[in-house]
């Protein structure tokens, strides 16, 4: 089987990826992976995959009941990053996480020698699951007496149609915790749909010890029915469907105005390389813009850093999902992305090559796309006093892959703006997490609290509260890695007679030199504006070039600050953090948050109080949303999306769309 993917990424003969340097072919799907790297951050090709298969072999590591929820580049050191060329050699090694029951290991392979360089457990950690543990536990539940016994009370003695899934259990304090690897376990019935999150088996749950892979014991709350309200979103569930819109024509005869060489993105004035992680989805790195004749520095390195989506249903069966999407995880990023739906007609594919738990490389067809958005809008306009009107057309380069996390998918998308600023936005769509009920509706459930933590979605159905975090990691090195950090506070400044203005507001800048004092949440009574700059360039005008970060929609963490889920996110007190770059200070709840004790991360590494002045900073920023569900959101939830922007801020001399050219 892998040989076989490897080979259907060959077809793609080295020759023809050179032409496409030249023209690239909407619709066309790239194998970047397969491709030799051509740059120190390049994704693993399925040759090296392969190498660190055969290396972790010969130390002894592919054991029966080893299994390998991370292979991933282990990213070269950053100053030799920054002081590579085109052309010259550069290291590639591999970063490995396994797990033998319930101990977790650490490994790296040094693909060039074709060797394990180094191999630890890492004491007290729990790395992320696999899709193996989380459907494998399916037979195992169904065989045990207590589940069975539960099951009889609903009435259901067939059980060939019941899927169940282990999830992570979370972390709570409690003896049982201790030197475990811990999964709770919930069942559906498939019966008549497609999806089963629809179908859920309430008021159970199996503790399964995934390292002794045996049922701990069976929690039983209560019979409510499961629920028979329509759950399908397909084509057949949908009758009828509404007519056919005129169509929209998105057309690049001549194929779209970027270029790409290997990883690398060149267009417009933008350049950059990404990859595509299977624990973050997209990492642009070295993104450039050209300046005249100077390509300038803005971010070496941008990905999304972790998840956070806690329930707020304390029921005994419920209260332990508070997940970390990213880090709990082994796989959700990508899947695979549908043509003319998920992207664009115009859009250029790429697949990516990734190791299973096995260790073994697969491919994941079309796990990410790029496109020209012809976005609708203005870049820039203006109606002067003499009729005269100037407005230019506004042209986007769009990023994205998304990423399914059980119930959830979340598209992630960097927005490149020939204005020189970048929008990250994230889509939320998927199914609601819903919890079966006695009561029918609200009018039937309210006089029992049915709906106090959530809210009725279809007949006998809860879709319980929630909240959605995001955490992106920012590494800015505006006109070089020596920077900055510019807290502008907004103040009014009351005015004295004779004006008859009584007050305006000023902005005040801050340096902020610490971490400590760096952390900002955000609040409307007291605004700031927040900017990272290069303290040794001036601009003509005599400011330090920098690049702001604008926040938009956002919400804070409402969970007590002792709460165990809230301890384990602890990077959701605020939404501001900075940090002196590190190279293993990647993950902002820790690298290992599957049954973390809370602290991880951020908070611990930001105790030190370190110095972020003048020197190579890293921004952390988090957007987050409550979510009360609502009738709206069934069976599927329409895409809401939530994003910031990274905008110019004295960077340029000028609008630097001025030379956008008018519409022809």
């Amino acid at each position: 089987m892998p040989d076989r993917h490897w080979r259907s990424c060959r077809k793609i003969s080295l020759s023809f990826l050179v032409a496409i340097e030249m023209l690239v072919l909407p619709g066309l799907v790239i194998p970047i992976s397969a491709q030799s790297p051509k740059h120190p951050l390049d994704s693993l090709t399925a040759p090296e995959f392969w190498i660190v298969y055969d290396a972790l072999r010969a130390a002894g590591h592919m054991t029966k009941d080893a299994r390998f929820p991370f292979i991933e580049l282990r990213e070269p050191p950053k100053a030799e990053v920054l002081a590579w060329k085109p052309g010259q050699p550069f290291r590639r090694e591999a970063l490995v996480v396994a797990q033998r029951g319930p101990k977790t290991f650490e490994g790296i392979v040094d693909i060039a020698a074709r060797k394990e360089i180094s191999w630890k457990e890492i004491q007290g950690a729990q790395s992320n699951l696999t899709d193996s543990e989380i459907l494998g536990v399916t037979e195992a539940v169904k065989a045990n007496p207590e589940w069975q016994a539960a099951m009889k009370r609903r009435g259901i003695e067939d059980y060939r149609t019941i899927m169940c899934a282990g999830v992570t259990a979370g972390y709570f304090g409690t003896p049982e915790e201790q030197g475990r690897r811990l999964q709770r376990v919930t069942c559906y019935d498939q019966h008549g749909v497609w999806e089963s999150f629809g179908r859920p088996i309430e008021g159970i749950v199996v503790v399964w010890d995934a390292g002794e892979k045996k049922v701990l014991r069976v929690l039983d709350t209560g019979v409510a029915p499961v629920p028979q309200a329509p759950a399908d979103f397909d084509r057949a569930s949908v009758s009828p469907l509404r007519s056919v819109p005129t169509p929209i024509t998105v057309a690049q005869p001549l194929g779209p105005s970027f270029r790409l060489d290997g990883q690398e993105v060149s267009w417009q004035k933008w350049s950059f390389d990404f990859r595509i992680d299977r624990r973050v989805g997209l990492v642009v790195s070295e993104v450039k813009y050209a300046d005249g004749e100077k390509l300038r520095s803005i971010l070496y390195e941008g990905s999304l850093s972790e998840m956070f989506v806690p329930y707020m249903d304390p029921d005994e069966t419920w209260y332990s999902r508070s997940f970390f999407d990213a880090g709990e995880f082994a796989d959700g990023f990508s899947t695979s992305l549908e043509p003319g739906a998920d992207c664009p007609a115009n859009s250029v594919y790429f697949d990516q090559i990734y190791a299973n738990d096995q260790g073994i490389p697969g491919r994941m067809p079309r796990a990410a796309c790029l496109f020209e958005q012809d976005s609708g809008d203005f870049a820039w306009r203006h109606s002067g006093f003499n009729g005269l009107v100037e407005s230019r057309p506004a042209r986007n380069l769009v990023l994205r892959t998304i990423g399914t996390f059980g119930n959830y998918d979340y598209a992630v998308d960097w927005v490149f703006e020939q204005d020189g600023s970048i929008k990250v936005r994230v889509g939320a769509s998927g199914i609601d997490e819903v919890k079966a009920v006695v009561p029918r509706n609200a009018e039937e459930g309210n006089a029992k609290g049915a709906d106090e933590y959530g809210r009725f979605v279809a007949e006998n159905t809860i879709g319980v509260n929630h909240d959605h975090f995001f955490c992106f990691r920012l590494d800015f090195d505006v006109d070089g890695a020596t920077n900055s950090f510019v807290r502008d506070r907004l103040t009014t400044k009351r005015l004295p007679s004779p004006s008859l203005r009584k007050s305006v507001w000023v902005a005040t800048p801050e340096i902020v030199k610490t971490e400590q004092q760096a952390k900002s949440r955000m609040n409307m009574m007291e605004p700031e504006m927040w900017r990272v700059i290069n303290p040794s360039v001036k601009g003509p005008l005599g400011y330090s070039p920098g690049y702001e970060i604008m926040s938009g929609d956002n919400a804070m963490s409402l969970l007590s600050p002792e709460d165990y889920p809230q301890l384990r996110a602890g990077f959701t007190d605020y939404q501001l953090w900075l940090t002196p770059y590190r190279d293993d200070e990647r993950y902002a709840a820790g690298d290992y948050p599957n049954q973390s004790r809370g602290g991880d991360g951020l908070p611990a590494w930001t105790k030190a109080n370190r110095n972020i002045e003048n020197t190579d900073i890293v921004v952390w920023y988090t957007i987050g949303f409550h979510h009360v569900p609502h009738s709206e959101d069934w069976p599927i939830m329409p895409t809401v999306w939530h994003e910031f922007e990274l905008r110019p801020c004295n960077f340029f001399s000028q609008n630097a769309a001025l030379d956008v050219p008018p519409k022809r």
